[in-house]
């Protein structure tokens, strides 16, 4: 887990709520968050993950589940009730949702995955923005960051997927664009391939037929700088986007990538 990057008092009385904070990339911007001062709500389906992160990093946990419509807005109206409001939501819940992307696959008819993906990667961003709105309206200060991916600009994987991660800038652009009057900054933050539980080079190397350290070694040539970011790598552009000094940024789409397929 990443440490508390120490930025003094630069989100001091802001509310945050990162959806998926109990591991990864959420757990490393909500990390950065309350190192620079801020109240943070962290939310995610597990409950023990969840609260052993939140003790780690001095977070709030709220379990909840973003893909499903009833429970999406909770860790925005906990931190409305607890702290009087928010400022700050980090749309990072994302993932696959199982389902065959191959369309050769199994018969026509049946279920596979598409719309589940949809929820995950896409309606999961708009409910807790939906939730948070009023909030950072009458507050005269909002931002939300989604967390995209290199698929949110690049064929990259499931048809699913990459069609819920280009939706995601189509729902960054449009929220920004309607929020501006209200003082509501919304952007996508991409990251390409980043060290979490997600990415499984064995998984993937079975999928290519061939070992883990050559399926490591392509996703590394993927980008300009040959690696693998750290979750706590997508900290301080996310820092610099909720600030006072990110005011002016909105409706961008942002690689934090390493130069993910320049």
């Amino acid at each position: 887990m990443p440490s508390n990057t120490d930025l003094g008092p630069l989100l001091r009385d802001r509310v945050a709520v990162v959806t998926g904070g109990s591991r990864g990339i959420g757990a490393g911007i909500a990390a950065a968050l309350v190192g620079a001062g801020a109240r943070v709500i962290i939310s995610g389906r597990r409950q023990a993950v969840l609260e052993d992160t939140a003790r780690e990093i001095g977070a709030h946990p709220v379990v909840a589940d973003a893909a499903d419509r009833a429970s999406a807005g909770e860790p925005v109206r906990r931190a409305i009730a607890e702290f009087g409001g928010i400022d700050i939501l980090v749309n990072n819940v994302g993932g696959m949702a199982g389902g065959n992307p191959d369309l050769f696959a199994g018969d026509s008819a049946e279920d596979d995955g598409f719309e589940a993906n949809l929820r995950l990667n896409l309606t999961a961003a708009y409910w807790p923005t939906k939730a948070a709105a009023a909030s950072m309206r009458d507050r005269g200060h909002g931002r939300v960051i989604n967390i995209g991916s290199g698929a949110s600009r690049h064929a990259a994987a499931s048809p699913a997927y990459t069609a819920a991660k280009h939706g995601l800038i189509g729902l960054t652009k449009q929220l920004a664009l309607d929020l501006a009057p209200h003082a509501i900054s919304v952007n996508c933050v991409c990251p390409g391939w980043t060290n979490t539980d997600l990415v499984n080079f064995d998984a993937l190397a079975r999928a290519q037929g061939v070992e883990a350290a050559e399926a490591r070694t392509r996703a590394e040539a993927e980008s300009a700088q040959r690696r693998i970011l750290e979750p706590s790598e997508l900290g301080p552009m996310c820092i610099l986007l909720v600030s006072d000094a990110g005011a002016p940024i909105t409706g961008q789409v942002i690689g934090v990538d390493g130069g993910y397929r320049l």
